[in-house]
């Protein structure tokens, strides 16, 4: 399955397994494993994060999440966006202002490589060493350029019970993020259904 980095930090908003929402973000720890696990992701976007992580950066990149999470209940409209912050998400303006200001924070330029045996390849080359910037614009540049592409119109949220997921429809049937979740969802509803018409025939 095809991976974006945008997809992901919108998806650090988790279902905890027992009932509840965790956030992979709500500690400096948890970002810095995070950016381990997506570093490739976001080299596409910007080079290479090197920095250490701060407590200043780690509310920084909650905020690009939370412009992303706005705006992907935006782009699942009028379908329902993801539960856990739908009743407080950042306006969409604002959010809109809030990724092109971050994506520009570090201006990048193409540059070739082309190894003396194999093909030319072209890559973008961060103009600041900082890496705080860096890392907060290659998150913005990847949520600027998801939502601005063709996968915008398959985002969806996952409606089966417990799950706060976002994601990308694959094919034209496809209604839940994860088989575990179609097989939640499917369980769901025949419970329903039995207690409906266990409801229904015992009001007779």
């Amino acid at each position: 399955m095809e991976r974006w980095a945008a997809l992901e930090l919108a998806s650090t908003i988790r279902h905890d397994g027992e009932g509840g929402v965790t956030d992979e973000l709500a500690t400096t720890q948890g970002l810095e494993d995070w950016i381990a696990r997506h570093r490739a992701l976001l080299d596409d976007h910007v080079p290479a994060y090197g920095g250490t992580v701060d407590e200043d950066l780690r509310l920084r990149v909650v905020e690009v999440r939370r412009a992303v999470r706005a705006l992907f209940a935006r782009a699942v409209s009028p379908a329902r966006p993801s539960p856990p912050d739908a009743h407080r998400l950042m306006p969409a303006d604002r959010a809109v202002a809030h990724l092109n200001a971050t994506a520009a924070l570090v201006p990048v330029v193409p540059r070739l490589d082309w190894p003396p045996e194999g093909p030319p390849v072209t890559r973008l080359s961060a103009t600041r060493d900082d890496p705080h910037p860096v890392l907060l614009a290659a998150l913005a540049r990847a949520a600027v350029d998801f939502l601005g592409g063709p996968q915008r119109d398959r985002l969806r949220a996952c409606t089966a019970p417990r799950c706060v997921r976002y994601f990308v429809k694959g094919h034209g049937r496809q209604e839940w993020c994860r088989p575990a979740c179609g097989n939640r969802a499917r369980a769901a509803r025949h419970y329903d259904r039995h207690h409906r018409t266990r409801g229904t025939q015992s009001g007779t």
